[in-house]
């Protein structure tokens, strides 16, 4: 009686997985270059006016090939909002675990949520055109904004707690204002799109610190006064 191959076996046993590796690698691939693709194009013609048939032959693929990814090119943007949640939510956990000041740990956060592609007025008024002329994304938005502001509102209220962001308001209030403050001036910039986004943006910051920042109590406040009116 012959005996099966024990390395024939393990290899045959293998070779599925390593298949699958190939193919799930392959598409993950080719779903990135559809996704930077379609941005690119965004920023170059639009959002209204670029077509799927635009994207697909940019990187010379079927229209089939595109649907394989995405239901449809709203997809494309609510992709890149995911991949910003991500984003988010890695910089709010190292941000809960670091000793920094939250004024500064709220400046770094900014300053890296709008890092390239974002620093494409194009892509900023994309996302804009979404919102308003897709049902589709306008609600998978709300669903991730609520995400947005539930992450920065947990690492608000960690301020509050090491006493440096005021506590009289609700930190998920505190961080939608934040997140209007810092959405409202990326769509400003986005009309102009020249180089002043990063003096925009530590405009908007300052002001906004002056606003959550932590005030003294009233008694703390009296005791000042009381000291500063101390004569020598």
């Amino acid at each position: 009686m012959r005996r099966a191959n024990p390395v024939g076996k393990t290899s045959a046993s293998v070779r599925p997985h390593a298949i699958r590796s190939r193919r799930e690698r392959h598409g993950s691939e080719l779903r990135e270059r559809l996704f930077r693709a379609a941005l690119a194009l965004f920023a170059k013609k639009g959002y209204l006016e670029t077509t799927v048939e635009d994207i697909t032959e940019a990187i010379d693929v079927g229209k089939g090939t595109f649907f394989n990814y995405f239901p449809s090119k709203d997809h494309i943007l609510l992709g890149f909002a995911e991949t910003q949640l991500a984003k988010l939510e890695l910089i709010v956990r190292e941000i809960l675990n670091s000793s920094l000041p939250m004024r500064e740990s709220l400046r770094g956060l900014v300053h890296r949520m709008t890092e390239a592609p974002i620093q494409n007025p194009a892509v900023v008024r994309a996302l804009l055109q979404a919102h308003l002329s897709s049902p589709v994304v306008r609600e998978e938005m709300f669903r991730l904004h609520r995400a947005h502001q539930k992450l920065i509102g947990g690492m608000l209220r960690h301020g509050q707690q090491r006493g440096e962001i005021r506590r009289d308001l609700d930190p998920e209030d505190l961080a939608q204002v934040f997140r209007q403050s810092i959405f409202g001036t990326l769509l400003f910039w986005s009309l102009v799109g020249d180089a002043s986004l990063t003096a925009r943006i530590e405009q908007s910051m300052t002001v906004l610190w002056g606003g959550i920042a932590s005030r003294p109590s009233p008694a703390d406040s009296r005791a000042h006064k009381n000291r500063s009116g101390v004569r020598k």
